[in-house]
């Protein structure tokens, strides 16, 4: 499995605000920002949803912040004794 990349794209002129999520492969989804959402990583995650949805992918994610926005693994993964 890969990692998923997230980003907040502003809103336009045409387009409301909106999150991207992308994978390592660079398939991507976009859904419109949910102000709704009672935390921002939370907002991000629906991106998440929507791109692992669309490639089948299933499991549960931990979520890190960026300064672009959050990176979602899977816990699963490999572990790395610190």
């Amino acid at each position: 499995m890969q990692s998923i990349t997230t980003k907040y794209v502003g809103p336009s002129n045409t387009r409301g605000a909106r999150i991207k999520a992308t994978s390592a492969s660079g398939i991507s989804a976009v859904v419109p920002f949910d102000y709704g959402m009672a935390t921002e990583v939370e907002a991000h995650g629906l991106a998440v949803q929507a791109l692992a949805k669309r490639l089948g992918w299933s499991g549960t994610m931990i979520a890190g912040s960026t300064k672009d926005g959050y990176v979602f693994v899977f816990e699963n993964g490999h572990k790395i004794r610190l």
